[in-house]
Parts: structure tokens; C-alpha cells; sequence
């Protein structure tokens, strides 16, 4: 299952609880994402000459690239609460009434997964954003009345995978939008490296340097492949953390040079072997493969598709040509493959 995967970015085990413990807790401690970091630094700055509440932000990205970090440093930087809740937990006008009326001046209020709020909910929210204000009905029927509650000013913290999914309305209403790319290489290692300082492994540069390779530009995902590794090395390699103990550790877990574990690989396969190397629809491969369709969609494909290894038009997926050269099958020069179908590889 996909929950099991130790290249899924989102959050899996009890083991990700020690993340918290290694999250950096002022800006300056925060390790890639520079234009993001520039533009947050001059937005609380502003707001801490001003002397008053940050505006409202949304951040977006890929799972695991440091969304729920960010917002805990913003309420470090601001001296302010922050209180976390998720799109899906807001089920009743209730539920956020009750949120909402418990904020103090300038707190922070974090809200994952904002897609997934329900649009009765983001009525309610959106004069809460604009104006401080909460308008709830009390009653029911003839006798219903509208009650306008005054509410401290405070700071909303959205964040999303899926920026489309968010309501042009509430988009509308953060005053800024950041997007969250992959890290890449020298901020993955500088990550990785903090980590097993505070952590106490004992590692060598290659050693890092190879996890982080494999680490899917994903902070959370680097993390989590370094506690497995120290795992290794504890058992099989009297503790410390060199290249040839971390390949054997990554090896054995089945994960490759490019990070690509054994659903991407099956992925890549199947668009390959079993449909000539596309175009496929999301659902045949998920079919194919016996995954989810948003779990292609959201976990899978991004990093394939910032790899390079597979393209996305409108009639489905393609392979690349570096998609058959990591698998080692040849390419089909003349852009023909043969009518008979294949069964995939499914390593």
C-alpha cells in the first residue's frame, strides 16, 4: 500500500514525530526555497515595523517540502499562537465558529489541506479574512436571525497540494501566494546533514550526499531515508553512515540512483512495455498497477514529471526517452512499437 512507501512525502509513521523535533524555528535557520525565504523575510518585517498582523498566505506545493514548517516559523518570527486544523476537520459552520472565536490578536490560524474545505465553510470565511467579522444564524425557520460577531485580528496560513482546486474566490482573498519547489542537491545534503547532528549519526559527507541523491528533492522524504539508513548501519555496519552503507541501506529498500522506488518504476513500466510507451490514461495505469488514481497523481507523477522521465498531454501519459534509458530498454528509433502487447516488468 501506498501508506507504506518510504518515498511517499506525506506523513506515515510515528517515526515523522521526530521531524517537529528538527524543524528550524526562526527564518534564518530555514535551508532553501531563497525567493520564498526573501519574500516571507520582507513580509514580516513589514509587519513587525507596522505592528500588525500578517497578511493572510497561502502556500503550495508538492506534500512534504516544508508547508506546516513554514507557518510554525512565521508564528516564531511573529511571537504569536498558532493553532493548526485541516480542511477535511471543518465539517460544521460550528466547528469554525468555535476555532475562530478562540483566536487572540495577531494569532495564526493554519489550515492544511484548504482545497478540501467545503463551500458553506468558505462563506463563513470569507468576511472572517476581509473584515474580522463572523456572521452565524442562530435558529432555524421563520424565527432564523443573523448574528455578526466581532473577531480580533488574525492571520490565515493555507496550504495546499492542489492549487486548482482552491476557489477563485478564497484564492482571492490571501495577499500572498508562494509556491514550494523540490530542494535541490546542496539543500537536500545541508538538511540531511543538520539532521544527523542533532540526531547523533554518525555520517560522512558521501554518506549524506548519497541519501540526499535519493531523497526526491523532499526534505520529509530525506529525513525519514536517513532513520531508515541509520537503521542499517546500526545493525550491519557498527553505526556510521559511509556511501557504500548507504547504497547497500537504499538498495535493499529498493530505491534507485534517481530515488524512483518500486511503484514508480511500475509506473514507468507499464507506460513502456504494456502500452508502447504511451499515450495512457491516469486510470488505465492506476488499473494497471493496483493504485489509486490521486496517488499516481499527486505522489507519483510530480516527480516524474520534474525528472523528465514522462510527459503529460491531453490524451494521457507519455514516456521519455530518459524513461526507457533509466529502465535500460531501447528506445524505438522510428517512434513504432510493435501491435502485440506486452506484459510490464513489474520489477
Amino acid at each position: 500500500m501506498d501508506n507504506e512507501r518510504l518515498s511517499n512525502p506525506g506523513i506515515i509513521s510515528s517515526d515523522d514525530r521526530i521531524d517537529i523535533a528538527l524543524r528550524p524555528r526562526l527564518l534564518e535557520e530555514v535551508t532553501g526555497q531563497d525567493q520564498v525565504r526573501e519574500n516571507l523575510s520582507i513580509l514580516l518585517t513589514a509587519a513587525r515595523q507596522r505592528k500588525e498582523p500578517l497578511d493572510h498566505v497561502l502556500f503550495y506545493g508538492p506534500p512534504g517540502l516544508g508547508k506546516t514548517t513554514l507557518a510554525h516559523v512565521m508564528a516564531n518570527e511573529m511571537n504569536v499562537n498558532i493553532k493548526i486544523t485541516a480542511g477535511p476537520a471543518v465539517e460544521r459552520a460550528g466547528d469554525l465558529a468555535a476555532i475562530l472565536s478562540n483566536l487572540h490578536e495577531g494569532d495564526i490560524l493554519f489550515i492544511d489541506e484548504i482545497h478540501r474545505l467545503n463551500r458553506a465553510i468558505e462563506e463563513i470565511l470569507y468576511p472572517a479574512m476581509e473584515d474580522s467579522v463572523l456572521d452565524i444564524m442562530v435558529g432555524k425557520g421563520p424565527s432564523a436571525r443573523s448574528i455578526r460577531l466581532k473577531l480580533p485580528h488574525f492571520t490565515i496560513i493555507g496550504a495546499t497540494t492542489r492549487l486548482s482546486l482552491v476557489s477563485s474566490p478564497l484564492r482571492a482573498r490571501f495577499g500572498a501566494v508562494y509556491r514550494l519547489n523540490y530542494y535541490d542537491l546542496q539543500s537536500m545534503e545541508k538538511i540531511i546533514k543538520n539532521a544527523s547532528i542533532k540526531l547523533n549519526i554518525r555520517a560522512d559527507e558521501n554518506g549524506i550526499r548519497e541519501i540526499a541523491i535519493r531523497s526526491r528533492g523532499t526534505p520529509r522524504i530525506g529525513l525519514r531515508l536517513l532513520r531508515r539508513v541509520r537503521d542499517f548501519a546500526q545493525v550491519r555496519a557498527d553505526g556510521e553512515i559511509n556511501q557504500t552503507v548507504s547504497v547497500d541501506a537504499l538498495e535493499l529498500l529498493s530505491i534507485d540512483k534517481a530515488g524512483l522506488d518500486d511503484v514508480d518504476r511500475r509506473v514507468l513500466a507499464t507506460i513502456i512495455e504494456k502500452y508502447h510507451g504511451g499515450p495512457v490514461g491516469l486510470g488505465t495505469i492506476a488499473a494497471s498497477i493496483s493504485e489509486e488514481s490521486d496517488t499516481i497523481m499527486e505522489v507519483v507523477e510530480p516527480y516524474l514529471l520534474q525528472l523528465g522521465l514522462i510527459d503529460r498531454t491531453p490524451q494521457g501519459r507519455l514516456a521519455t526517452r530518459k524513461a526507457y534509458d533509466h529502465l535500460n530498454v531501447p528506445y524505438p528509433e522510428n517512434g513504432e512499437n510493435s501491435n502485440e502487447p506486452k506484459q510490464p516488468n513489474l520489477f
